[in-house]
């Protein structure tokens, strides 16, 4: 009686425990989960998303400061050591060289240890370089320093993927064309320091005072925290919901319900995922697209420059100093530096960065990505050939004007197409790769406008306006369009 006692309650007890486990594991079952992609569409747009675009946006004021600086400067370095015109053009490819050589290796740092680090070194690398730069005692170190600046300039670059891994899908087109806002400011900036500080103190305190916005922004940089994406492809599942967490105070929206759950990637920052099937036709056309985004966008700044210097306008009202034509074969050194009006030409052609936004956002929300470029890229190649005709001063400040806002649109809108087509896993090194590229652009640019251009302004002009072209008809065939799609996390 005992002994059947005894079994009956072990019995019961084997039963009870059955139970738990029965219940345990169908509330492991119900537990809900969601991925970082669900969580920032939930969050949605707020306070945080107008911080993160101020302050992030604001890094391309100073972006646009260290490259825009050269246009202004080339003037007074050629008067200062007597260069020739190549010398002049391979300041300018130096830096792009750096800018090449460090964008590769800055994707790979911010895949494999995180966007935010690679943004804040680079701010400081390329503000400390900046200040040397001023000192510069020869043409040599001077090339040097601004190569060294370029290499910084290719790490603050990852801040637009930083951007865009925080913006919820549908604000993508409408906040990412906003930041050419900044740069605008920042081209303005450097133009405006050339009219004021360069005719009394020099070109070198201009450079001094250029590097006052990026020491602010270093400082603004600790209010942004690290991608969320990239802490869960790290396995840094804790760290992204502190992001999360904020961002959702910040906002006053509240998380999914359930639990933050992704798979840690071990394939972070792995360059061959960029060239396997499902990457390889788009990052082939893109690298090419990039190339030409960069080799128009500073063929038309520096162009512009250059004609301005050199006096090489073909103005029915020209002034008597614009009626001075510069003839390379006379003058080792042409030593005229920018009047006023040479500024006020430059700055109005800046406004031109900002002044087709609206059309730019239309273009992204109606046409797509993939055919916004196409339509840009075509429009180019007509105001690159305009720019030949003789008219009056008014009618060229216009065409700079046009061209200017064209160029940027597509520089910008191919940055966006760039940032959602990649996955997490491989989207910095794959914008590394695409800036490295346009860098060559960047490089042969110089040589085009600053060298060609005192030969024959049509033959300085017309490779920018074929290279659009070819980039259209490449981009034509771009397998994916990435209007309204969720960033990728991986590659499959």
């Amino acid at each position: 009686m005992k002994e059947q006692l005894v079994s009956a309650i072990q019995l019961q007890e084997v039963d009870l425990q059955d139970g738990s486990r029965n219940r345990k594991t169908e509330e492991v079952k119900e537990r809900k989960t969601y991925t970082v992609e669900e969580a920032v569409e939930t969050i949605g747009f707020g306070p945080f998303h107008i911080m993160l675009f101020v302050i992030m946006g604001s890094a391309n004021i100073v972006e646009a400061m260290e490259i825009m600086l050269l246009a202004v400067v080339s003037p007074e370095i050629r008067c200062e050591w007597h260069l020739q015109d190549w010398q002049v053009a391979l300041v300018s490819t130096m830096v792009f060289l750096g800018y090449m050589v460090c964008g590769v290796l800055s994707g790979y740092v911010a895949d494999r240890y995180g966007r935010w680090k690679v943004v804040i070194g680079g701010f400081v690398w390329s503000s400390y370089f900046s200040l040397l730069t001023s000192f510069a005692p020869s043409y040599g170190w001077f090339v040097f320093l601004r190569s060294m600046v370029g290499c910084g300039v290719a790490g603050t670059s990852q801040g637009f993927v930083l951007k865009t891994e925080f913006i919820p899908a549908k604000y993508r087109a409408y906040l990412l064309p906003l930041s050419t806002i900044f740069w605008m400011v920042g081209s303005m900036l450097i133009i405006i320091l050339g009219m004021t500080v360069v005719p009394s103190m020099g070109w070198r305190w201009m450079i001094r005072f250029s590097i006052l916005p990026s020491v602010i922004l270093i400082g603004l940089f600790m209010f942004i925290p690290e991608s969320a994406r990239f802490n869960v492809s790290a396995g840094n599942i804790q760290g992204a919901m502190a992001t999360l967490q904020r961002i959702a105070r910040m906002n006053k929206a509240s998380l999914p319900e359930g639990d933050l759950m992704e798979p840690v990637e071990s394939e972070r920052g792995n360059c061959y995922i960029l060239v396997s099937r499902a990457f390889r036709r788009t990052s082939l056309i893109l690298w090419f697209s990039w190339f030409v985004a960069s080799f128009s966008y500073y063929g038309s700044v520096l162009s512009s420059s250059e004609l301005l210097e050199k006096n090489l306008l073909c103005t029915t009202d020209a002034n008597e100093k614009h009626s001075i034509k510069h003839v390379e074969d006379e003058s080792l050194c042409y030593c005229i530096p920018f009047a006023m009006e040479d500024y006020q030409t430059l700055l109005i052609s800046s406004l031109g960065e900002v002044a087709l936004i609206p059309l730019n956002i239309g273009l992204l929300n109606v046409v797509g990505r993939k055919y916004s470029m196409v339509i840009i890229q075509l429009a180019s190649v007509v105001f690159f050939m305009l720019v030949n005709i003789c008219t009056t001063m008014l009618g060229f400040t216009m065409l700079l004007f046009l061209l200017r806002s064209l160029v940027t649109m597509n520089f910008n809108v191919v940055y966006i197409y760039t940032a959602e087509v990649y996955p997490t896993v491989v989207r910095s090194i794959g914008m590394g790769f695409c800036t490295s590229f346009s860098r060559i652009g960047g490089m042969i640019a110089p040589f085009i406008a600053q060298v060609l251009m005192s030969k024959s302004v049509v033959l300085a002009l017309t490779p920018f306006a074929v290279a659009c072209f070819l980039c259209a008809l490449g981009t034509a065939l771009l397998p994916i369009e990435t209007r309204g799609r969720a960033l990728l996390q991986n590659s499959t």
